[in-house]
């Protein structure tokens, strides 16, 4: 599935400054209005590293009043976590009404890596989607929107940026993505099983093509107003006569195409 993607959608520097900045004025309408309706929102980020997680997020919040919105990266659970069922760590940073969260990563590691490099076996792999799939319907049923994104590049992409990063990081400093590199063939029938399994209609998956990174920020961009758009209109709140709210961010254009250590560094 994830294979079969066309890895060559692109999307011209002339084309993303005349695309921004209407989807950054409608983001920031759409926060505003998603603030009034109480609508909390929880945006997921998945992929492989180097995929361009970061300049996505970037992309998205751009317009975001900074009050509104929290970006939480996700890592492996520490000691004092692992005491409690594993979601709960996740149950503590989830929106409150009107809020959006920003899952750098999510909830969805412990299917994918923890699974891949054996820290958990196959059946709680499973479990574990089980209750993922369990938790993303009960939140969408209390009013929860939840936007999940997986960024995609090619092996051999991926071994480019790395092979950048190494290149151009400052010295001492552990490139992450080699081991995924290798075991690519691994992770990637974990996450066609993952989204195979999680793709529901209360809570479907975005595959975004992210070799070119303008592309990927631009078709999740893209994606967010239209899954917002049609919440607020759910809600019997009519999207067209939102108002800029004045409270948003400026109207500068992220430094998403600054050559090509904006492409190869991404998370």
């Amino acid at each position: 599935m994830l294979e079969q993607l066309d890895p060559t959608k692109k999307l011209k520097h002339k084309e993303w400054e005349a695309l921004y900045p209407a989807l950054e004025r409608r983001l920031r309408q759409l926060q505003g209005g998603g603030r009034r309706a109480g609508l909390p929102a929880i945006v997921l980020f998945e992929g492989w590293d180097g995929a361009g997680k970061s300049a996505c997020i970037k992309a998205l919040t751009q317009p975001f009043d900074p009050r509104g919105f929290t970006i939480w990266p996700i890592r492996s659970p520490r000691s004092p976590e692992t005491n409690y069922p594993w979601l709960w760590r996740f149950w503590m940073k989830l929106p409150a009404r009107g809020q959006i969260v920003i899952f750098d990563r999510s909830w969805y590691r412990r299917a994918l890596a923890e699974r891949v490099e054996g820290a958990i076996s196959n059946e709680e792999a499973r479990r574990a989607l089980r209750d993922i799939a369990d938790l993303e319907q009960m939140l969408t049923a209390d009013g929860y929107v939840i936007l999940k994104f997986w960024l995609h590049i090619s092996q051999d992409e991926q071994r480019r940026r790395l092979k950048f990063q190494e290149k151009h990081a400052p010295t001492g400093r552990q490139i992450r993505g080699w081991n995924q590199n290798r075991k690519y063939e691994e992770y990637l029938l974990a996450a066609e099983e993952m989204i195979g399994r999680t793709d529901a209609k209360w809570a479907p998956w975005t595959v975004v093509e992210a070799t070119d990174p303008l592309y990927a920020s631009w078709k999740v961009c893209d994606r967010a107003t239209e899954v917002i758009v049609e919440s607020l209109r759910a809600r019997g709140i009519d999207p067209d006569t939102l108002d800029e709210t004045e409270d948003g961010a400026g109207d500068a254009l992220p430094a998403l195409c600054a050559g090509p250590g904006e492409n190869s560094s991404a998370s």
